[in-house]
Formats: structure tokens, C-alpha cells, sequence
């Protein structure tokens, strides 16, 4: 088994969760969250910048002023067998994709275990 963890834009919810259901993934968690990536800054021009003491009125110094803004997303995590991986990857990215920065990220880790609560015994019956 493994987990998939994807972190969306928060206008793209529904979008999500029809394609999910369609694909025969119904089951899974969806939490607000807050969060931002990485914004690529060129190092030489950084320590320029910071030298002079000013920032430019450019991307680049908005990308600096903008270090601890928050942006909404959402974060969707399903359990699924090891087989289905790539279907729930690929529909997550057809149905989040606009080929603009701040699309989303999405993380494949291993299962190791699984518990049912109510009776405390081991299962594979995750999702």
C-alpha cells in the first residue's frame, strides 16, 4: 500500500474529488492548509540586493518582501494499493493542471501498517 499526499489549489477541491470518485478512488482526506513553495531567486542577485539595502520594484523583490506569506491550499491524502499509484497520480494532475506555478505537489510514500481502531487488529482494509 502506499500513501499519496497532494497539496492543491484550494479552487480546484471539486475538481478533485469528481475525478477521484470517477476513477474509482472515492475514499480519501481533504484538510485546509496553508503553505507556499519555493520561488526560484537568483543567489547573486540576492546578495546584491541585500547589500544595497533596497529591494527592486520587480518580481524578484516582490518574491523577497513575500518570504512569510501563507497561500490557501488544500491538502488531499488517500491510501491506495501499490497498482493503482500512477492512475491516482495522473488523474490528481489532469485535474489540477493549469501549467502555472503553484499547481500543487504530490508524495508517494509507503504504507508499513494499517489498523482498524474499533477492533485494534491489523488490516489491509485501510480505504
Amino acid at each position: 500500500m502506499k500513501e499519496i499526499m497532494c497539496f492543491i489549489r484550494q479552487n480546484k477541491v471539486n475538481d478533485t474529488k469528481k475525478a477521484l470518485a470517477e476513477s474509482g478512488f472515492p475514499a480519501f482526506t481533504c484538510r485546509k492548509c496553508l503553505g507556499r513553495g519555493k520561488k526560484s531567486i537568483d543567489p547573486d542577485l540576492l546578495n546584491t540586493v541585500l547589500a544595497a539595502g533596497e529591494l527592486p520594484l520587480s518580481k524578484i523583490g516582490e518574491n523577497l518582501t513575500e518570504a512569510t506569506r501563507l497561500i490557501a491550499k488544500r491538502f488531499f491524502t488517500l491510501i491506495v494499493e501499490d497498482k493503482d499509484v500512477d492512475e491516482v497520480v495522473r488523474t490528481v494532475i489532469n485535474a489540477n493542471q493549469t501549467g502555472n506555478p503553484g499547481d500543487g505537489k504530490i508524495f508517494v510514500l509507503p504504507m508499513l501498517e494499517a489498523y482498524t481502531v474499533r477492533s485494534g487488529e491489523p488490516t489491509i482494509e485501510a480505504f
